[in-house]
């Protein structure tokens, strides 16, 4: 189904049809192509079962097969049903990176706040020191 979506006739040759069943010289006016490479298109959307056709006389008429698309739907919601799982488990897995880089830089703030703190009382404790020398 989805390589005769793939192709934008086909796609277009689908969306017409989606308004109702239509005669394939019908189909074929939007397109500057030969009949046969129109016939060809059809006969791939025939394949996939999202259309059906039928002869009256001389006139071949094109109509949706709309339960064709249930079984892809159906595929469709259990991919996303994946997915989905996989990228809310994503997302808590990144949050919890995120949690912990938080922690690890909460901890090596509050190590340079020390060094500093002990740096600061260093430098008044030396000037303490020359203060007392000089007095």
């Amino acid at each position: 189904m989805f390589h005769a979506l793939a192709d934008p006739t086909r796609r277009a040759i689908v969306a017409r049809l989606v308004s109702g069943p239509a005669s394939v010289s019908d189909l074929a006016t939007p397109f500057e192509m030969a009949m046969p490479t129109l016939l060809a298109h059809i006969r791939v959307l025939e394949e996939s079962g999202l259309i059906g056709s039928e002869k009256h006389g001389r006139v071949r008429t094109c109509a949706i097969r709309p339960d064709a698309l249930d079984a892809t739907l159906a595929w469709l919601d259990r991919q996303r049903a994946i997915w989905e799982g996989r990228l809310d488990r994503m997302e808590a897995y990144a949050a919890a990176m995120h949690a912990q880089d938080q922690k690890q830089d909460q901890k090596q703030d509050q190590k340079q706040d020390q060094k500093q703190a002990q740096k600061d009382a260093q430098k008044q404790e030396r000037q303490r020191d020359k203060r007392k020398r000089k007095a």
